[in-house]
């Protein structure tokens, strides 16, 4: 038994992979080391389903948000390795998720656009990344959470239309006081800021939210896809809630840059799932 796992800041998707087939699946809330301490991630497993379903797993594969450096890829491991200490637990970051699901074994551009944003170019082995994610405080461009704290600023500043700022109070009933204190006093303020990507796509045929979502996107691609020296040549693939539901959009912003749009997928687990399937030592044992 392996168990593979996908994880961004606002949910993980586990897949438990028994040797005869059979797949069962775990969704728990996000695990990201950069916001959670050990204890915080512990407690999402514990109050999961994991620990019973996949209690002989050998091997655990989880890729996720944040797992892109030594010590934080330690509190991800160590946290798992409570629950499992007989697995040999592998823990690497979403990026290579991404390419894995969306390009194969082909080079390629792959983008995550969700919660969170990052890209990456892939050569059908190794990424190799150019300019680096810097979180949604400085980063995250073309994401959830970039798409709510440009859009907060505004409506916060009185520049968003009118009949938006209307529609935006009555959806919410959310004061000025509390939509601080949710950015700069609570934890994962990340996931708040991405929470109105709801209210984007509700209200995507107003010129202003369209707009600000076209312009998210491009600044998205100008800060990172263009940057690749090869980027008019190769495809650019995107996965992520953010991409898949305004793809549309996307699509446009990136034709008007002069790139190649590629695939669109909502969440890299498939795909892992069957890399790992045909890759897993453990499981063509049998």
């Amino acid at each position: 038994m392996i168990v593979v796992a996908d994880s961004g800041s606002t949910k993980t998707d586990w897949r438990i992979i028994s040797p005869n087939g059979a797949i069962d699946q775990v969704i728990t809330d996000g695990i990201n080391p950069f916001h959670q301490r050990p204890e915080e991630i512990q407690a999402i497993i514990q109050q999961s389903d994991l620990p019973r379903l996949a209690r002989r797993t050998q091997e655990i594969y989880f890729y996720g948000a944040g797992c892109s450096y030594p010590d934080k890829i330690e509190i991800v491991s160590e946290s798992i390795k409570k629950f499992f200490p007989q697995s040999d637990i592998f823990v690497d970051h979403d990026l290579i998720a991404a390419a894995k699901a969306l390009c194969g074994d082909k080079e390629g551009i792959a983008c995550i656009l969700g919660t969170g944003s990052n890209s990456c170019y892939y050569d059908g082995n190794k990424i190799f990344q150019v300019t680096p994610s810097l979180g949604y405080i400085l980063g995250d461009e073309g994401s959830g959470a970039y798409m709510g704290r440009k859009f907060i600023k505004e409506y916060l500043y009185k520049k968003a239309p009118d009949t938006i700022r209307e529609k935006f109070a009555q959806k919410y009933n959310y004061s000025t006081d509390f939509i601080l204190d949710s950015i700069y006093s609570k934890t994962m303020a990340n996931r708040f800021l991405a929470s109105f990507a709801l209210f984007f796509e509700e209200n995507i045929q107003h010129p202003y939210i369209h707009g600000l979502v076209y312009e998210c996107f491009y600044d998205f691609l100008d800060n990172h896809v263009l940057k690749y020296k090869n980027h008019e040549e190769l495809e650019t693939n995107f996965v992520g809630s953010i991409a898949y539901y305004f793809q549309d959009i996307l699509e446009k912003v990136v034709v008007d840059a002069g790139l190649h749009f590629g695939k669109v997928i909502k969440s890299p687990i498939m795909g892992l799932t069957t890399y790992h399937q045909n890759n897993s030592a453990v499981l063509n044992k049998r």
